[in-house]
């Protein structure tokens, strides 16, 4: 059977190096980072860092919400992020959501999957990880809409940078810890993983069902019905 994962990787051989060198790049820096960084940092002040970063990434959702013309989520997120921005402290408290008004999720990738453009092949990105084709041109469109970009001095853009990546390693190392202790084959998982999510995504909850080639159905696996004229 050809399932979407096994069409969608052609490029597993570079895929499989550049997994392996970020996973090496990971262990050998940024999780001891990141592990420090969680016992360091006191939980409230972690969560509040979490927060602001949060709330950056809102002001993107709600550019995607517009080009996906999901005026009424647009429109919540916008609230998300006055509250947030406002009552939450420049949003290291996150006050929106108590009230009702819920975190999307929407990148440049969705927005293009929205309009048609298919996913291509599954990439592994160095530093950014699991990816495709579509979702690495919306990466890269995202990171120039990202706040954070419009920070004007170098030092201080590339330490929020920073910042942002090892606040968001750390609170993956749960994740990467059943990552480790459950998979077979740790790049196979991931890849499915990803896959799968993106797909939920863009679809919003209801992705279309699989399509397969006649060869993936069982027809050889029962007998012809036998002719009456025997």
């Amino acid at each position: 059977m050809h399932g979407p994962a096994e069409s969608h990787d052609p490029l597993e051989g570079f895929n499989r190096a550049m997994y392996s060198f970020n996973d090496g790049l990971d262990r050998a820096i940024i999780k001891p980072v990141a592990k420090t960084y969680q016992k360091v940092v006191p939980k409230p002040v972690n969560k509040g860092i979490s927060n602001f970063f949060s709330n950056l990434g809102d002001v993107i959702v709600i550019l995607n919400d517009l080009l996906q013309f999901k005026l009424i989520q647009a429109a919540s997120d916008t609230g998300r992020v006055v509250l947030n921005s406002t009552v939450g402290l420049l949003g290291f408290i996150d006050v929106a959501t108590p009230i009702g008004l819920e975190k999307h999720n929407e990148d440049f990738g969705q927005s293009l999957g929205y309009w048609g453009i298919g996913p291509g092949y599954y990439l592994v990105l160095p530093l950014f990880g699991p990816s495709n084709l579509r979702d690495g041109v919306g990466l890269a469109v995202d990171f120039r809409a990202d706040p954070i970009t419009t920070i004007e001095d170098d030092s201080a853009r590339y330490g929020v940078f920073s910042l942002k990546a090892v606040d968001k390693r750390a609170g993956l190392l749960k994740a990467s810890r059943i990552l480790d202790e459950a998979a077979f084959d740790p790049y196979i998982f991931v890849r499915d993983a990803y896959l799968q999510r993106r797909n939920y995504l863009v679809y919003d909850g209801s992705p279309p069902l699989p399509e397969y080639e006649e060869d993936d159905y069982f027809e050889d696996d029962f007998p012809a019905e036998e002719s009456d004229d025997m």
